[in-house]
Protein backbone atom coordinates (compact mmCIF):
# COMPACT_ATOMS: atom_id res chain seq x y z
CA UNK A 1 0.00 0.00 0.00
CA UNK A 2 1.32 3.59 -0.84
CA UNK A 3 1.72 6.41 1.72
CA UNK A 4 -0.92 7.94 0.05
CA UNK A 5 -3.83 5.00 0.46
CA UNK A 6 -2.48 4.75 3.76
CA UNK A 7 -3.34 7.67 4.87
CA UNK A 8 -6.46 8.18 2.68
CA UNK A 9 -7.79 4.90 4.65
CA UNK A 10 -6.99 6.63 7.98
CA UNK A 11 -8.89 9.89 7.30
CA UNK A 12 -11.82 7.70 5.97
CA UNK A 13 -11.96 6.12 9.36
CA UNK A 14 -10.79 9.11 11.81
CA UNK A 15 -12.19 12.75 9.60
CA UNK A 16 -15.91 13.74 9.86
CA UNK A 17 -17.64 12.88 7.15
CA UNK A 18 -18.60 16.99 6.16
CA UNK A 19 -16.25 17.30 3.11
CA UNK A 20 -15.91 15.04 0.19
CA UNK A 21 -12.44 15.87 -0.87
CA UNK A 22 -10.50 14.49 -4.16
CA UNK A 23 -8.21 11.74 -3.33
CA UNK A 24 -5.32 13.81 -3.09
CA UNK A 25 -2.84 13.50 -0.09
CA UNK A 26 -0.95 17.21 -0.16
CA UNK A 27 2.22 16.64 1.57
CA UNK A 28 4.31 19.27 0.28
CA UNK A 29 4.09 21.97 -1.88
CA UNK A 30 6.44 24.84 -3.83
CA UNK A 31 5.20 27.77 -5.68
CA UNK A 32 2.24 26.96 -7.74
CA UNK A 33 2.64 23.03 -7.28
CA UNK A 34 1.73 20.85 -4.71
CA UNK A 35 2.83 17.37 -4.46
CA UNK A 36 1.19 14.46 -2.74
CA UNK A 37 2.54 11.76 -0.06
CA UNK A 38 3.60 9.64 -2.93
CA UNK A 39 5.20 12.83 -4.69
CA UNK A 40 2.62 12.84 -7.29
CA UNK A 41 2.97 16.33 -8.65
CA UNK A 42 0.05 18.93 -9.48
CA UNK A 43 -1.02 22.16 -10.73
CA UNK A 44 -2.07 24.33 -8.25
CA UNK A 45 -4.89 26.79 -9.73
CA UNK A 46 -7.06 27.06 -6.88
CA UNK A 47 -5.16 28.54 -4.34
CA UNK A 48 -6.74 26.30 -1.41
CA UNK A 49 -9.86 28.79 -3.02
CA UNK A 50 -7.60 31.92 -3.08
CA UNK A 51 -5.86 31.62 0.14
CA UNK A 52 -2.42 31.10 -1.11
CA UNK A 53 -2.00 34.30 -3.02
CA UNK A 54 2.19 33.86 -2.87
CA UNK A 55 1.89 30.55 -3.71
CA UNK A 56 3.40 27.53 -1.26
CA UNK A 57 6.65 27.27 0.53
CA UNK A 58 7.20 31.20 -0.19
CA UNK A 59 10.78 31.85 1.40
CA UNK A 60 10.02 35.46 2.44
CA UNK A 61 6.58 34.18 3.89
CA UNK A 62 7.91 30.68 5.47
CA UNK A 63 10.87 33.17 7.54
CA UNK A 64 8.32 35.66 8.99
CA UNK A 65 6.57 32.57 10.11
CA UNK A 66 9.82 30.91 11.82
CA UNK A 67 11.17 34.13 12.70
CA UNK A 68 8.16 35.09 14.71
CA UNK A 69 7.79 30.98 15.98
CA UNK A 70 10.84 31.77 17.51
CA UNK A 71 9.73 35.05 19.52
CA UNK A 72 5.89 34.01 20.36
CA UNK A 73 2.84 32.68 18.98
CA UNK A 74 0.27 33.60 20.95
CA UNK A 75 -0.74 36.28 23.43
CA UNK A 76 -4.34 37.45 24.32
CA UNK A 77 -6.15 39.97 23.65
CA UNK A 78 -5.90 41.08 27.23
CA UNK A 79 -2.76 42.72 25.53
CA UNK A 80 -0.66 44.69 22.85
CA UNK A 81 1.11 43.02 20.61
CA UNK A 82 3.29 44.28 17.97
CA UNK A 83 2.54 41.92 14.80
CA UNK A 84 -1.10 43.23 15.35
CA UNK A 85 -0.47 46.88 16.13
CA UNK A 86 1.56 47.43 12.70
CA UNK A 87 -1.16 45.08 10.40
CA UNK A 88 -3.90 47.53 11.87
CA UNK A 89 -1.82 50.16 10.59
CA UNK A 90 -0.69 48.83 7.43
CA UNK A 91 -3.96 47.78 5.92
CA UNK A 92 -5.93 51.00 7.12
CA UNK A 93 -3.11 52.85 5.02
CA UNK A 94 -3.53 51.07 2.12
CA UNK A 95 -7.51 51.02 2.05
CA UNK A 96 -8.31 53.96 3.59
CA UNK A 97 -10.48 52.56 6.45
CA UNK A 98 -9.44 53.77 10.00
CA UNK A 99 -10.19 50.30 12.26
CA UNK A 100 -9.17 46.96 12.12
CA UNK A 101 -10.51 43.97 14.23
CA UNK A 102 -8.75 40.34 13.68
CA UNK A 103 -10.18 36.96 13.78
CA UNK A 104 -9.57 33.60 12.05
CA UNK A 105 -11.71 33.46 8.93
CA UNK A 106 -13.86 34.96 6.11
CA UNK A 107 -17.00 33.66 8.10
CA UNK A 108 -15.98 35.48 11.28
CA UNK A 109 -15.47 38.57 9.83
CA UNK A 110 -18.96 38.49 8.44
CA UNK A 111 -20.32 37.61 11.89
CA UNK A 112 -18.64 40.59 13.17
CA UNK A 113 -20.14 42.67 10.07
CA UNK A 114 -23.25 41.17 11.02
CA UNK A 115 -23.34 42.04 15.06
CA UNK A 116 -21.79 45.51 14.16
CA UNK A 117 -24.45 46.86 12.34
CA UNK A 118 -27.47 45.43 14.79
CA UNK A 119 -25.26 47.03 17.83
CA UNK A 120 -24.19 50.16 16.14
CA UNK A 121 -27.87 50.78 15.61
CA UNK A 122 -29.44 49.77 19.16
CA UNK A 123 -26.46 51.91 20.52
CA UNK A 124 -28.13 54.94 19.00
CA UNK A 125 -31.41 53.94 20.40
CA UNK A 126 -32.84 52.11 17.55
CA UNK A 127 -33.54 48.80 18.08
CA UNK A 128 -35.86 47.98 14.89
CA UNK A 129 -32.86 47.98 12.45
CA UNK A 130 -31.74 44.07 12.63
CA UNK A 131 -32.34 43.00 8.82
CA UNK A 132 -29.80 42.70 6.57
CA UNK A 133 -30.22 42.53 2.62
CA UNK A 134 -28.26 40.45 0.24
CA UNK A 135 -27.91 38.82 -2.26
CA UNK A 136 -29.57 35.54 -4.30
CA UNK A 137 -25.95 33.07 -4.90
CA UNK A 138 -23.87 35.24 -2.43
CA UNK A 139 -21.56 33.19 -0.17
CA UNK A 140 -20.54 34.80 3.12
CA UNK A 141 -19.54 31.71 5.32
CA UNK A 142 -21.47 28.87 7.05
CA UNK A 143 -21.45 30.05 10.69
CA UNK A 144 -25.24 30.60 11.63
CA UNK A 145 -25.05 34.63 11.46
CA UNK A 146 -23.25 34.32 7.92
CA UNK A 147 -24.61 31.39 6.34
CA UNK A 148 -28.01 33.75 7.33
CA UNK A 149 -26.81 36.17 4.67
CA UNK A 150 -25.67 33.61 2.27
CA UNK A 151 -28.11 33.42 -0.54
CA UNK A 152 -27.99 29.88 -2.14
CA UNK A 153 -30.77 27.93 -0.30
CA UNK A 154 -29.02 24.53 -0.01
CA UNK A 155 -26.58 25.89 2.26
CA UNK A 156 -29.25 26.84 4.51
CA UNK A 157 -31.39 23.37 4.39
CA UNK A 158 -31.85 21.97 8.21
CA UNK A 159 -30.97 24.36 9.80
CA UNK A 160 -34.29 25.94 11.15
CA UNK A 161 -35.16 29.71 11.07
CA UNK A 162 -32.58 32.83 10.02
CA UNK A 163 -32.32 36.21 9.51
CA UNK A 164 -33.76 38.57 9.52
CA UNK A 165 -32.40 38.88 5.70
CA UNK A 166 -33.63 39.88 2.31
CA UNK A 167 -31.99 38.30 -0.51
CA UNK A 168 -32.61 39.68 -3.82
CA UNK A 169 -31.28 38.87 -7.30
CA UNK A 170 -27.39 40.40 -7.72
CA UNK A 171 -26.99 42.91 -9.91
CA UNK A 172 -30.82 44.55 -9.78
CA UNK A 173 -30.20 47.92 -8.17
CA UNK A 174 -34.58 48.06 -7.93
CA UNK A 175 -34.66 45.37 -6.03
CA UNK A 176 -32.37 46.41 -3.71
CA UNK A 177 -34.85 49.82 -3.56
CA UNK A 178 -37.77 47.57 -3.23
CA UNK A 179 -36.07 45.70 -0.04
CA UNK A 180 -35.27 48.84 1.79
CA UNK A 181 -37.03 49.79 4.51
CA UNK A 182 -36.70 51.51 8.53
CA UNK A 183 -35.82 48.12 9.55
CA UNK A 184 -33.12 47.58 7.32
CA UNK A 185 -29.26 47.75 9.19
CA UNK A 186 -27.26 47.16 6.30
CA UNK A 187 -26.72 45.70 2.78
CA UNK A 188 -23.47 43.47 2.35
CA UNK A 189 -22.38 42.82 -0.99
CA UNK A 190 -19.18 40.83 -2.90
CA UNK A 191 -17.86 42.74 -5.64
CA UNK A 192 -17.44 39.40 -7.46
CA UNK A 193 -19.90 36.30 -6.22
CA UNK A 194 -16.88 33.75 -6.27
CA UNK A 195 -18.89 30.84 -4.82
CA UNK A 196 -21.87 31.41 -6.41
CA UNK A 197 -20.76 31.04 -10.29
CA UNK A 198 -18.10 33.91 -10.68
CA UNK A 199 -20.45 37.02 -11.05
CA UNK A 200 -19.04 40.08 -11.61
CA UNK A 201 -20.94 43.44 -9.91
CA UNK A 202 -22.14 45.33 -13.20
CA UNK A 203 -21.07 48.50 -13.64
CA UNK A 204 -22.45 51.05 -11.47
CA UNK A 205 -24.09 48.33 -9.08
CA UNK A 206 -22.30 49.05 -5.44
CA UNK A 207 -21.99 52.76 -6.23
CA UNK A 208 -26.09 52.49 -6.80
CA UNK A 209 -26.31 50.67 -3.74
CA UNK A 210 -24.07 53.29 -1.56
CA UNK A 211 -26.52 55.44 -2.82
CA UNK A 212 -29.61 53.66 -1.62
CA UNK A 213 -27.97 52.94 1.71
CA UNK A 214 -27.35 56.95 2.37
CA UNK A 215 -30.68 57.64 1.30
CA UNK A 216 -32.13 55.12 3.99
CA UNK A 217 -30.16 55.73 6.62
CA UNK A 218 -28.21 51.91 6.41
CA UNK A 219 -24.55 50.74 6.20
CA UNK A 220 -22.94 49.78 3.40
CA UNK A 221 -20.52 46.26 3.66
CA UNK A 222 -18.70 44.52 1.31
CA UNK A 223 -17.24 41.09 1.45
CA UNK A 224 -13.74 41.29 0.24
CA UNK A 225 -13.02 37.75 1.55
CA UNK A 226 -12.64 36.37 -1.73
CA UNK A 227 -11.94 39.38 -3.88
CA UNK A 228 -9.47 41.24 -2.07
CA UNK A 229 -5.71 41.56 -1.43
CA UNK A 230 -5.25 41.86 -5.01
CA UNK A 231 -6.36 39.24 -6.37
CA UNK A 232 -9.00 41.32 -8.87
CA UNK A 233 -6.00 43.34 -9.81
CA UNK A 234 -6.34 46.41 -7.65
CA UNK A 235 -6.07 45.64 -3.05
CA UNK A 236 -9.87 46.13 -3.16
CA UNK A 237 -12.37 44.35 -5.23
CA UNK A 238 -14.57 47.61 -4.97
CA UNK A 239 -11.61 50.23 -5.38
CA UNK A 240 -12.19 52.29 -7.86
CA UNK A 241 -16.26 51.51 -8.13
CA UNK A 242 -17.21 54.90 -7.65
CA UNK A 243 -18.39 53.94 -3.56
CA UNK A 244 -16.48 53.33 -0.26
CA UNK A 245 -17.92 50.73 2.20
CA UNK A 246 -18.76 51.65 5.52
CA UNK A 247 -17.07 48.09 6.84
CA UNK A 248 -15.11 45.70 5.23
CA UNK A 249 -14.28 41.65 5.41
CA UNK A 250 -10.87 40.11 4.82
CA UNK A 251 -9.39 37.04 5.01
CA UNK A 252 -8.57 33.71 2.63
CA UNK A 253 -5.17 35.41 0.79
CA UNK A 254 -4.50 37.76 3.59
CA UNK A 255 -1.45 36.08 5.46
CA UNK A 256 -1.16 33.43 2.53
CA UNK A 257 -2.46 29.97 3.94
CA UNK A 258 -2.34 30.92 8.00
CA UNK A 259 -5.61 31.64 9.10
CA UNK A 260 -6.82 35.38 9.68
CA UNK A 261 -9.96 37.28 9.07
CA UNK A 262 -10.12 40.77 9.76
CA UNK A 263 -13.01 43.39 9.40
CA UNK A 264 -12.01 47.45 8.99
CA UNK A 265 -14.27 49.87 9.52
CA UNK A 266 -14.36 53.78 9.35
CA UNK A 267 -13.89 56.01 12.46
CA UNK A 268 -17.89 56.66 12.07
CA UNK A 269 -18.71 53.13 13.69
CA UNK A 270 -15.45 52.68 15.62
CA UNK A 271 -17.28 52.58 19.34
CA UNK A 272 -20.32 50.03 17.77
CA UNK A 273 -18.65 47.62 19.16
CA UNK A 274 -16.94 48.26 22.75
CA UNK A 275 -14.98 46.56 25.31
CA UNK A 276 -17.21 43.17 26.13
CA UNK A 277 -19.39 42.57 22.82
CA UNK A 278 -17.30 41.01 20.64
CA UNK A 279 -13.81 39.02 20.53
CA UNK A 280 -11.71 36.25 18.96
CA UNK A 281 -9.41 34.27 21.62
CA UNK A 282 -7.01 33.46 18.47
CA UNK A 283 -8.12 37.18 16.48
CA UNK A 284 -4.98 39.23 16.32
CA UNK A 285 -1.97 36.44 17.00
CA UNK A 286 1.44 37.28 16.23
CA UNK A 287 2.09 34.49 14.33
CA UNK A 288 -1.05 35.25 11.80
CA UNK A 289 -0.36 39.31 12.11
CA UNK A 290 3.54 38.30 11.32
CA UNK A 291 2.48 36.05 8.28
CA UNK A 292 0.04 39.38 6.69
CA UNK A 293 2.82 41.25 6.85
CA UNK A 294 5.30 39.16 5.15
CA UNK A 295 2.13 38.59 1.81
CA UNK A 296 1.89 42.91 1.65
CA UNK A 297 5.64 42.79 1.56
CA UNK A 298 5.89 40.10 -1.24
CA UNK A 299 2.75 41.58 -3.16
CA UNK A 300 4.58 45.12 -2.88
CA UNK A 301 8.06 43.71 -3.97
CA UNK A 302 6.93 41.45 -6.30
CA UNK A 303 4.28 43.97 -7.71
CA UNK A 304 1.67 41.20 -7.31
CA UNK A 305 -1.46 43.07 -7.53
CA UNK A 306 -0.74 44.73 -11.17
CA UNK A 307 0.52 41.32 -12.41
CA UNK A 308 -3.18 39.50 -11.07
CA UNK A 309 -4.59 42.30 -13.70
CA UNK A 310 -2.27 41.63 -16.37
CA UNK A 311 -2.41 37.67 -16.01
CA UNK A 312 -6.11 37.77 -15.49
CA UNK A 313 -6.91 39.24 -18.95
CA UNK A 314 -4.37 37.11 -20.47
CA UNK A 315 -5.88 33.71 -18.87
CA UNK A 316 -9.60 35.29 -19.78
CA UNK A 317 -8.18 35.24 -23.19
CA UNK A 318 -7.25 31.74 -22.97
CA UNK A 319 -10.35 30.78 -21.52
CA UNK A 320 -12.37 32.60 -24.35
CA UNK A 321 -10.44 30.61 -26.73
CA UNK A 322 -11.75 27.11 -24.84
CA UNK A 323 -15.22 28.56 -25.49
CA UNK A 324 -14.76 29.31 -29.19
CA UNK A 325 -13.26 25.87 -29.90
CA UNK A 326 -15.66 24.19 -27.67
CA UNK A 327 -19.50 25.31 -28.07
CA UNK A 328 -20.94 22.31 -27.50
CA UNK A 329 -19.09 21.52 -23.64
CA UNK A 330 -18.63 25.48 -23.08
CA UNK A 331 -21.19 28.77 -23.00
CA UNK A 332 -18.55 31.15 -21.59
CA UNK A 333 -15.90 32.90 -19.56
CA UNK A 334 -16.28 35.59 -16.90
CA UNK A 335 -14.21 37.29 -14.12
CA UNK A 336 -11.93 39.52 -13.47
CA UNK A 337 -8.19 39.99 -12.51
CA UNK A 338 -7.34 36.16 -11.15
CA UNK A 339 -10.75 35.09 -10.16
CA UNK A 340 -12.10 33.69 -13.34
CA UNK A 341 -14.84 31.24 -14.65
CA UNK A 342 -14.99 28.71 -17.43
CA UNK A 343 -18.72 28.41 -17.90
CA UNK A 344 -20.15 25.12 -18.92
CA UNK A 345 -22.74 24.56 -21.48
CA UNK A 346 -26.33 23.26 -19.59
CA UNK A 347 -25.96 19.37 -18.97
CA UNK A 348 -22.15 19.51 -18.07
CA UNK A 349 -21.64 19.62 -14.12
CA UNK A 350 -18.61 21.24 -12.84
CA UNK A 351 -17.86 18.51 -10.17
CA UNK A 352 -18.45 16.05 -12.52
CA UNK A 353 -15.34 16.88 -14.42
CA UNK A 354 -13.13 17.89 -11.77
CA UNK A 355 -11.99 14.62 -10.86
CA UNK A 356 -10.39 14.13 -14.08
CA UNK A 357 -8.74 17.43 -14.37
CA UNK A 358 -7.43 16.55 -11.34
CA UNK A 359 -6.23 13.16 -12.49
CA UNK A 360 -4.86 15.51 -15.05
CA UNK A 361 -2.66 17.04 -12.92
CA UNK A 362 -4.11 20.09 -12.04
CA UNK A 363 -5.98 21.47 -9.04
CA UNK A 364 -9.38 23.66 -9.96
CA UNK A 365 -12.62 23.96 -7.70
CA UNK A 366 -16.19 24.33 -8.68
CA UNK A 367 -18.20 27.52 -8.46
CA UNK A 368 -22.42 26.80 -8.12
CA UNK A 369 -23.49 24.39 -10.74
CA UNK A 370 -21.72 24.71 -14.23
CA UNK A 371 -18.75 26.55 -13.78
CA UNK A 372 -14.77 25.82 -13.65
CA UNK A 373 -13.44 28.49 -11.40
CA UNK A 374 -10.01 29.81 -11.45
CA UNK A 375 -8.11 31.29 -8.35
CA UNK A 376 -4.62 30.46 -8.48
CA UNK A 377 -1.48 31.96 -6.75
CA UNK A 378 -0.90 35.67 -7.41
CA UNK A 379 2.73 34.39 -8.39
CA UNK A 380 1.55 32.25 -10.97
CA UNK A 381 3.03 32.37 -14.71
CA UNK A 382 1.87 33.01 -17.94
CA UNK A 383 3.61 29.40 -18.59
CA UNK A 384 1.74 27.80 -16.02
CA UNK A 385 -1.48 29.40 -16.87
CA UNK A 386 -1.13 28.10 -20.25
CA UNK A 387 -0.17 24.96 -18.89
CA UNK A 388 -3.63 24.29 -16.81
CA UNK A 389 -6.03 25.67 -19.79
CA UNK A 390 -4.51 22.95 -22.27
CA UNK A 391 -4.94 20.34 -19.77
CA UNK A 392 -8.31 21.92 -19.22
CA UNK A 393 -9.21 21.80 -22.96
CA UNK A 394 -8.15 18.26 -23.54
CA UNK A 395 -10.37 17.22 -21.03
CA UNK A 396 -13.08 19.14 -21.78
CA UNK A 397 -12.47 18.35 -25.93
CA UNK A 398 -12.58 14.71 -25.06
CA UNK A 399 -16.10 14.95 -23.49
CA UNK A 400 -17.02 16.99 -26.92
CA UNK A 401 -15.68 13.93 -28.78
CA UNK A 402 -17.55 11.45 -27.20
CA UNK A 403 -20.93 13.69 -26.97
CA UNK A 404 -20.58 13.53 -30.78
CA UNK A 405 -20.06 10.16 -31.24
CA UNK A 406 -22.20 8.65 -29.15
CA UNK A 407 -25.67 7.36 -30.90
CA UNK A 408 -28.11 9.85 -29.37
CA UNK A 409 -25.62 12.93 -31.09
CA UNK A 410 -26.13 10.36 -34.44
CA UNK A 411 -30.17 10.12 -34.21
CA UNK A 412 -28.85 6.65 -33.68
CA UNK A 413 -30.72 4.39 -30.92
CA UNK A 414 -28.28 3.37 -28.05
CA UNK A 415 -27.22 -0.04 -28.08
CA UNK A 416 -27.77 -3.08 -25.12
CA UNK A 417 -25.50 -5.19 -23.87
CA UNK A 418 -25.95 -8.27 -24.12
CA UNK A 419 -24.73 -10.40 -21.32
Amino acid sequence: MSKASELLEIGRRHLYGNYKPSPFVVARGRGCELFDADGKRCLDLAAGVAVSCVGHAHPVLTAAIAEQAGKVIHASNYYWNESNIRLAAELCRRTGFDRAFFCNSGAEANEALLKLARHHFWGRGDKTRQRIVAFQNAFHGRTMGALSMTGTPKYREGFGEMGPVTHVPYGDLDAVKKAMGPDVAAVIVEPVQGEGGVFVAPSGFIAGIRKTCDEHGALLFVDEVQTGVGRLGRFLGHDGCGARADAIALAKGLAGGVPIGAMLTTEALAGALPPGTHGSTFGGNPLACAASLAVLKILDDEKLVAGAREKGEALHAMLERVVAELPTVCESARGDGLLRGLVLAPGHVARDILPTILDRGVMLTAAGERVLRFSPPLVVTIAELEEGVAVVRKVLAEIASRAASSPAAAGGTPQTKTL
